[in-house]
């Protein structure tokens, strides 16, 4: 039997946090013999709903829903704030919430949830441009911007936009094991399945690009070479700059000190060698520069809660 996921979309929804979830979905559905997923566009008036990139859906009426859902998802989207205002949507997001299996949001649809009052006492997450006003509004609500996604009950909360497909990927996992979230990922031709604890942002993301064009040559030095000494006294010779005046200046251009910025680039790297390698963790922690399987360990349970044995087992390629 089929799992039925609705997908809640309104007029201004982000396309993309509605066709990433679908199509995980709708590919799971067809590498399934049986157990797969039905996807179902829904919304408060039934019929055409236009994307804000214009793009129109056509979609089934909330108030028409009959008879078990698997997952409630709902989708974010420039226009959330026009939604909850008029309250209708809320109003049937939080019915159908108590008939369904799971309930989930992406992006700023998690406000819709908020509002809606599922979020109250939980730990969620959301586009980082919104998780500050997230905070703020709903005081019940545990707020964390940085994971990609987070499952608290049965209530799953992720990131800006396709992030919804990490979100989908992890209840296809979650369902149906890791190795077909693996093969729905690669035949997505997405980024293999990402833990929910990992950041939304890669190292690069995560800092402001330099203005300087030494420091920007410099950030590309320490992201292509995490094995190299990497340590101020290097990179401030290496920048032709004195260490204290480096510091300074690297820290105010990209908003992370130097040894941050280093542990994190080194960090993604061995994210990646665990990935598609099947190299042992010391050779691991050697070539992402972190340099013992010990300091591995305590950088990966800091920076996503993992430990990297159980990253390689969940989210390694089969494509070595």
């Amino acid at each position: 039997m089929q799992r039925r996921v609705l997908i809640v979309v309104f007029p201004g929804f982000q396309l993309l946090d509605m066709a990433g979830p679908a199509d995980v979905f709708s590919t799971a559905d067809l590498l399934l013999r049986e157990g797969g997923y039905r996807v179902e566009p829904v919304t408060v008036r039934p019929g055409a709903v236009p994307a804000g990139n214009g793009v129109t859906v056509m979609a089934a009426g909330l108030g028409d829903v009959v008879g078990p859902i698997d997952t409630l998802l709902v989708a974010g989207g420039l226009s959330v704030p026009a939604q909850i205002r008029e309250g209708e949507l809320v109003t049937a997001v939080a019915r159908l919430a108590g008939a369904a299996r799971r309930v989930a949001s992406v992006c700023n649809g998690a406000f819709i949830l908020a509002e809606a009052g599922l979020l109250d006492h939980r730990r969620a997450t959301t586009h980082w441009l919104t998780a500050d006003e997230l905070k703020s509004r709903y005081e019940h609500v545990d707020v964390d911007a940085d994971p990609l996604y987070i499952e608290d009950g049965n209530v799953w909360t992720s990131a800006g936009v396709l992030s919804g497909v990490d979100l989908a990927l992890a209840l296809v996992a979650r369902d149906h094991g890791h190795a077909l979230a693996r093969d729905v990922a690669r035949g997505l031709v997405v980024y293999l399945h990402r833990p929910g604890g990992q950041s939304q942002f890669s190292t690069p993301m995560r800092a402001m690009t330099p203005r300087s064009e030494p420091l920007r040559e410099l950030q590309a030095y320490i992201d292509a070479n995490p094995a190299a000494d990497l340590s101020v006294p290097a990179l401030a010779a290496r920048a032709g700059m004195s260490e204290r005046h480096f510091s300074r200046v690297f820290t105010e251009q990209t908003g992370l000190s130097p040894g941050r910025y280093v542990e994190r680039s080194r960090a993604d790297t061995a994210r990646r060698l665990l990935e598609v390698t099947g190299h042992p963790l010391e050779t691991v922690a050697r070539e992402s520069g972190l340099g013992s399987a010990e300091t591995l360990y305590r950088v990966f349970r800091r920076h996503w809660r993992i430990s990297p044995g159980d990253h390689r087992r969940r989210f390694q390629s089969k494509e070595k």
